[in-house]
């Protein structure tokens, strides 16, 4: 089984380096190389679920394994994989959208210059999202963490020509780095406190009782930034919605099952480690962030746009569900949502590429031109409204059960509960209105309408698939069954964080009936609102937009997070820069001119100095010395008796000194 694990993680990781070094050079530029990678993986990823399911022994660790690392003093880091069942519902999760991404995008992608590219792209994202989910220590997990926002940023910009395109990828990264600020700040408060980075042994630090109530809450909020950031959670969601900028494929794979998946995937992982306080936190920022992003989706008209905010409504349910202790209700809708939302993103996909517009007021009827697209784009948004007996109605009931019940168990907390069932309804509400006005009425721009028709096979085929497990992914017991919450007391300790919701008693069986019936009755509201609206036309959008208009303003500008963030957090970061930018310029750089200025004028005045005193000095005795040369030159005759003439004279002038 660790084989088949090593393999899945690097299969893709050799499809990314072949295609990146040779991809231009491969026939049909190694789309094949790298979509057979992804579907062996897929294959021995559904051979580990498989072994998961067959034991169905929940919690069970299937197999692992720990390499020495690196070392600094007396500290050992170890790398190491942990198969459990987590790991392999996600691992069939990643694997299965992944590979159906690379198969839709061999049609969609057809033609694009950077074709080659783009596949080698997608086999760096899936390597390191497969990473993140088999990794058992914080180091590994911060690790793979980061390259799947490298890889998002290269897939989210693919277009870099485009000044849209490359800012978005520039918004996603820089985004997740502040979310990334406080994760990597909890690691390292839990590795000062354990010396150990690995997931047990903080575990069983934490067990032991190694942190107190305050330190453990704050590393468990800390390590939930990283999750705001990933998972696009209020106050960071901003990114999302314009990384739609990418290829639609991207948006299916980074939207559905993997990257924004991983901030919900690693607050699992850690579940056990968050206090009472950090878990409340948790589902205080999932239920703001489900309801904002539900209201800004009403108004949408771009189609992708509308799925952008309806994930990060999700996302919110999912952070809902573990903030209130149903911590298997939030994994199995990460699951089930997977399914459904990347079908929603490529149905979506095959609509633009029929009729070559993103804007819902551009389409309108084409339920009849594209069969295939329109019925699993229904199954799709039935089962992301909640509706029975799909998957999504199992998933969204049970984290409603278990917001309910919290609020049962918590007095002052029901508030949660109604936000949630509100935005429930919102939910089907939006999607019915998407699905009618894409592909019901009359085409609204006949020229695209004429020239649209139903997608190739590689792209209807995975839609197919999905609609498949989008209409019954798992039963709720067997689900419960394999991956329940986890608890401290399998490290040591019995009560070292209070439990918080998710019991079997009468309470949680009374939250649990009452939560089924009004998801189905806010479901099925939505969903006659929007077909009185949108399909009957007996009330007017137009009307009670205009209505309604300071609140039209407010959603349709997304409550002006871009705005507000433009206006303090960027224009004061740019003020910053230009006020550093000046004080480099004129005083550090002022300082470093004026002292070159200074020893220029040093130099200056030393040379002149050197010039004409030193040098004059010398040079004036030389001028000297060669005068005198000069005179006495001219007393060298070479003429023997002018020698003896002038030996005498000397002899008569000694004598008559010595005479007086």
């Amino acid at each position: 089984m660790i084989t088949n694990a090593i393999l899945i993680l690097l299969l893709p990781l050799a499809a990314f380096v072949v295609q990146i070094s040779f991809g231009k050079r491969l026939p049909r530029k190694g789309d094949w190389l790298s979509t057979g990678a992804m579907f062996i993986a897929l294959f021995m990823a559904l051979s580990i679920l498989v072994d998961a399911i067959s034991t169905y022994e929940s919690n069970k660790v299937l197999a692992a394994q720990t390499w020495e690392w690196f070392s600094f003093g007396s500290v050992h880091v170890t790398f190491g994989i942990v198969i459990d069942n987590l790991t392999a519902f996600m691992l069939f999760v990643v694997t299965l959208i992944s590979a159906l991404v690379h198969l839709y995008s061999i049609g969609y992608m057809h033609g694009d210059p950077r074709y080659s590219r783009y596949f080698a792209y997608l086999g760096l994202f899936s390597f390191s999202m497969l990473g993140l989910v088999l990794v058992d220590n914080f180091l590994g997990i911060y690790v793979f963490w980061e390259l799947v926002g490298l890889s998002s940023y290269l897939l989210i910009g693919f277009w870099f020509e485009k000044d849209s395109a490359s800012n978005a990828g520039k918004k996603a990264f820089i985004t997740n780095r502040i979310g990334d600020v406080g994760m990597f700040a909890a690691i390292m408060i839990l590795f000062s406190t354990f010396g150990t980075f690995d997931f047990d042994g903080v575990f069983a630090g934490v067990a032991a009782g190694g942190l107190s109530d305050g330190w453990l809450t704050a590393a468990g909020i800390l390590l939930f930034f990283g999750a705001i950031g990933k998972s696009a959670q209020f106050p960071l969601h901003v990114w999302l919605p314009d990384a739609m900028e990418g290829p639609t494929p991207v948006s299916a794979l980074i939207h559905a099952a993997t990257m924004v998946a991983a901030g919900v995937y690693m607050v699992g992982r850690t579940f056990v480690l968050y206090s009472a306080d950090a878990l409340f936190f948790i589902a205080v920022i999932g239920t703001i962030t489900a309801f904002m992003a539900a209201t800004i989706a009403i108004v949408q008209k771009d189609i992708k746009r509308v799925l952008a905010y309806s994930t990060i409504s999700q996302l919110g349910y999912m952070m809902v569900g573990l903030g209130t202790g149903g911590y298997t209700a939030g994994l199995m809708h990460l699951t089930t949502h997977a399914m459904f939302k990347a079908l929603l993103f490529l149905g979506s996909g095959s609509v633009i590429h029929a009729v070559h517009s993103q804007e819902m007021d551009d389409m309108g009827g084409l339920r009849k031109k594209m069969p295939i697209t329109f019925w699993t784009f229904l199954i799709a948004t039935l089962a992301l409204s909640g509706v029975p007996p799909l998957s999504g109605f199992f998933s969204k009931d049970a984290i409603l059960a278990s917001a309910l019940e919290y609020g049962m168990r918590h007095s002052g907390q029901m508030w949660i509960f109604v936000i949630m069932l509100l935005s429930a309804g919102i939910t089907a509400f939006y999607m019915f209105r998407l699905v009618y006005m894409t592909f019901f009425g009359e085409p609204a721009d006949k020229k695209k309408y004429d020239h649209a028709h139903e997608s190739p096979l590689t792209m209807t085929l995975p839609l197919m698939i999905l609609a498949v497990f989008s209409i019954g992914t798992f039963s709720w017991g067997w689900f419960e069954h394999l991956i329940s919450k986890p608890s401290l007391a399998a490290y040591g300790a019995v009560a070292a964080v209070a439990e918080h919701g998710g019991g079997h008693d009468d309470v949680a069986h009374t939250a649990h009936t009452i939560a089924m019936i009004s998801s189905i009755v806010v479901a099925l509201s939505g969903i006659l609102l929007a077909t009185t609206v949108y399909y009957w036309k007996k009330i007017s959008a137009e009307t009670w937009g205009s209505r309604l208009k300071p609140l039209y303003n407010l959603l349709w500008n997304k409550y002006y997070f871009d705005e507000l963030y433009a206006a303090t957090i960027i224009s004061g970061t740019l003020w910053k820069s230009r006020f550093l930018a000046m004080f480099d310029l004129r005083v550090i750089d002022g300082v470093v001119n004026g002292v070159g200025r200074l020893t220029a004028g040093l130099s200056n005045v030393s040379g002149k100095v050197d010039l004409r005193v030193v040098d004059g000095l010398v040079n004036l005795v030389g001028r000297i010395v060669a005068y005198a040369g000069a005179r006495l030159r001219t007393l060298q005759t070479g003429n023997v008796q002018s020698y003896l003439l002038m030996a005498l004279f000397a002899v008569i002038i000694l004598f008559v000194i010595q005479q007086f």
